[in-house]
C-alpha cells in the first residue's frame, strides 16, 4: 500500500507506457528469437544489464511473510489475496514499469531491480513463479511475481523492465497476455499459520 503513491504519479501516463513494482528473476526465451522492431530500447535504460538466460524455478517455495494478507484495498477497491496459485491462469492486459521504483521494496520485501525478470500481480501469492505468453507476438517467459498491482482497469500483469524488453512490449507499452502459475505452489512458512502481510 505504502508503495503506491508513486504510482500516481505515473498512471497518468500509463495507458501509453505501462507502469508497475517489481523485482527478480531470468527469462526463458533464447536471445536470438529477440526482434528489434518490438524490442524497443529506453532512454536512460542500460540494456546490457538485461538479463538473457533462462529462469530457474525453484523446487519448493514458501510465502513471504509480508504481501500475503486475506485481503487489502488499493484506490477504493477491495482485492482478495489467493491462498494458492494451483490451477492458476489468465488472460488480459500486461503493462510494466521501471526506473520510478528501481531499488524500492516489492510487497514481498525484496527490492526491486527493473533489469530482472519480476512482475507484480494483484491477487497471486507472493511470490508465485509464472509463464507469460505475449499473445501478440507469440513470445513466452517466466517471471517471479514478487509485488501487488497492475490497479488500472483490464490489466492483469506489470513486468519489470526486463521482463517487457524481452516480451516485446517496451514498443506498444502494454500487449494482450496469458498468465499460468508454475508448480511448485508456495506454501505457509513453518511455525505460522493462518494469512499475514
Amino acid at each position: 500500500m505504502w508503495r503506491w503513491i508513486g504510482l500516481l504519479a505515473c498512471v497518468t501516463s500509463a495507458y501509453s507506457s505501462g507502469c508497475t513494482p517489481v523485482g527478480l528473476t531470468t527469462a526463458s526465451i533464447a536471445p536470438t528469437s529477440l526482434s528489434p522492431a518490438n524490442d524497443v530500447a529506453i532512454a536512460g535504460y542500460d540494456l546490457s544489464l538485461v538479463s538473457m538466460e533462462n529462469v530457474d524455478v525453484p523446487e519448493s517455495l514458501t510465502k513471504s511473510n509480508i504481501g500475503n494478507p486475506v485481503s487489502y484495498e488499493e484506490f477504493g477497491q477491495r482485492y482478495k489475496v489467493l491462498e494458492s496459485s494451483e490451477g492458476f491462469s489468465e488472460k488480459g492486459i500486461a503493462s510494466w514499469y521501471g526506473s520510478d521504483f528501481h531499488g524500492r521494496n516489492t510487497s514481498s520485501g525484496e527490492t526491486y531491480d527493473m533489469y530482472q525478470m519480476t512482475a507484480a500481480h494483484k491477487t497471486l501469492p507472493l511470490p508465485t513463479y509464472v509463464s507469460v505468453n505475449n499473445l501478440d507476438n507469440g513470445r513466452t517467459l517466466i517471471v517471479k511475481v514478487n509485488d501487488r498491482g497492475p490497479f488500472i482497469e483490464g490489466r492483469v500483469i506489470d513486468l519489470s523492465y526486463a521482463a517487457a524488453y524481452r516480451l516485446g512490449v517496451t514498443g506498444p507499452g502494454t500487449a494482450n497476455v496469458e498468465i499460468i502459475a508454475l508448480d511448485p505452489v508456495a506454501t505457509e512458512p513453518q511455525g505460522r499459520h493462518g494469512r499475514f502481510y
